[in-house]
């Protein structure tokens, strides 16, 4: 089992959520140094943690055991694709400023 893998997956979702390792770390009642041992892989977390983190994540313990991002991606796109089939041409073109929007968005405050 890698570890240090395990651990980024569960820095890359603390931060889609907007958490700071604190706050995480109190969420899942251990202290601040062990989360960040645990997502940079320097120490290997109990079960009961790894179900709490994601439990607190509001994530699949199967996607922070493995890179399952590119299926999902996969999906989201498709999923995309399903609702755009039913606009219109300028429906499509402000969902896509909006999509523009919101990675601008996120490149700056994730």
């Amino acid at each position: 089992m890698d570890y240090y893998k395990i651990g980024q997956r569960i820095r890359k979702c603390r931060k889609a959520h907007g958490l700071s390792q604190e706050e995480l770390a109190a969420r899942v009642d251990i202290s601040t140094t062990h989360m960040s041992h645990i997502e940079t892989g320097n120490t290997k977390l109990s079960l009961q943690v790894f179900v709490d983190i994601a439990a607190a994540l509001d994530v699949r313990a199967d996607d922070l055991l493995n890179d399952s991002s590119f299926a999902t991606t996969n999906a989201n796109l498709e999923e995309i694709s399903a609702v755009l089939e039913y606009c219109t041409a300028n429906e499509i073109k402000v969902i896509a400023d909006i999509v523009k929007a919101a990675k601008l968005s996120m490149d700056k405050y994730l």
